[in-house]
């Protein structure tokens, strides 16, 4: 079962409370056509060099049936349809509640979905960007900006 209910209301579990979660069975759906690649993972952390399904790690659990996860998991779902020549992705991004189901989180289609899923994964695991690199502004421009805002900027 599948409930969009509730969508970025709960807070995001830390890494270590989710291993200690309870486990809940839900059903895992299967994207796509069975008889391409398809495949669901329960994300821990998310290597942002990357831009490939390679960037998600965590343990992989069958789809198309139930399977015990970790109530307050991030679950993502890969599934194939189409031809084998001519492949059509989809993938989704859930979170798994205590009353096991699924709330939807994204979705995302084509060859981009890796890229496109990766802001939504990061917000629900808790990862905080990082601050901007500035590095390829000029001192000039950065200087100019601090002094609008009423900083007092000096040469060091």
């Amino acid at each position: 079962m599948v409930s969009t209910r509730g969508r970025g209301v709960t807070t995001t579990p830390t890494l270590q409370q989710v291993s200690d979660s309870v486990l809940v069975p839900v059903e895992i759906p299967l994207l796509g056509d069975e008889r391409h690649k398809n495949w669901a993972k329960i994300v821990e952390n998310v290597d942002t060099s990357k831009t490939t399904g390679w960037a998600y790690d965590g343990p992989f659990v069958a789809t198309g049936g139930i399977q015990d996860v970790p109530s307050g998991s991030v679950l993502l779902v890969y599934g194939e349809r189409g031809s084998r020549s001519n492949p059509q992705i989809a993938a989704a991004v859930y979170t798994v509640n205590a009353d096991a189901t699924l709330s939807l989180e994204a979705e995302a289609k084509g060859k981009a979905w890796a890229r496109t899923l990766r802001d939504p994964v990061e917000k629900r695991l808790g990862i905080e960007a990082g601050p901007p690199d500035l590095s390829h502004l000029a001192d000039k421009t950065l200087v100019e900006e601090l002094q609008l805002r009423g900083w007092k900027v000096e040469r060091p």
